[in-house]
């Protein structure tokens, strides 16, 4: 499957602009623990060339960007991109796709029961937004090392923990962390933590809009219930 991420890559276009986006990054004064890269994929071109791939995309989108991270850092390391770069664990690997299947499965509709949306997979949803919160920061990415001073793991960049879909700020950055190698306490590198920006956004489904405008669904009653969204 790394083959053919490389070869949808460099059909696709993205792999010159990963090696553009890897330019900015070498040629930048700055120091980073994290590279993050944006990458748009078009699943149905990606299932034309492997069936599997294009179902960890579509269904398993963590495990398909760690698939396109292991070849993005073989990129960077072959074509010596980024000299800075020293492990596989500061690339951070954005999976954008261009649309989903038009199907019912991949479209979040919350007024259906059962409820079965417990995969951390791509859904398309669609709503009117009826409150929106200020624009905040939160931790993309960070670096920790082992407060063991003889422990091989207390330089580099060893433990690198990015954000992930779903998770709270906590699964990212805390003071509990130990080290794998010696047990011992991990500390944050603060000069290296990256932030983004977020918002939180109240949405509501689109088939309210009957109810305000009086139209009957034969029901002799019904309920509308806002969702919460996060924009990262």
């Amino acid at each position: 499957m790394r083959e053919i991420v490389l070869i949808y890559l460099d059909r696709s276009g993205g792999l010159q602009k990963f090696v553009h986006d890897c330019k900015k990054y070498n040629d930048s004064k700055q120091s980073y623990a994290v590279y993050r890269f944006i990458i748009s994929i078009n699943p149905s071109d990606i299932a034309e060339l492997d069936a599997t791939l294009g179902n960890y995309i579509l269904h398993n989108p963590i495990k398909a960007a760690q698939i396109f991270q292991s070849v993005c850092f073989v990129a960077v390391k072959t074509l010596s991109l980024v000299e800075q770069l020293q492990t596989e664990a500061q690339i951070n690997i954005l999976l954008k796709p261009t649309h989903l299947p038009s199907l019912p499965s991949y479209i979040l509709d919350l007024s259906a029961f059962p409820f079965n949306y417990t995969s951390q997979r791509f859904y398309e949803a669609e709503g009117i937004v009826i409150a929106m919160g200020t624009v905040t920061k939160y931790t993309q990415g960070a670096r920790f090392f082992c407060t063991g001073e003889t422990c091989p793991f207390s330089e580099g960049f060893r433990y690198i923990r990015v954000h992930v879909p779903g998770a709270t700020e906590s699964a990212t950055v805390r003071n509990d962390f130990v080290c794998s190698l010696c047990s011992s306490p991990l500390q944050e590198d603060m000069k290296f933590r990256v932030l983004g920006d977020k918002q939180i956004l109240e949405m509501i489904d689109k088939k309210a809009l009957n109810a305000f405008k009086g139209y009957s669904n034969n029901k002799s009653h019904f309920r509308i219930q806002t969702f919460t969204v996060f924009l990262r």
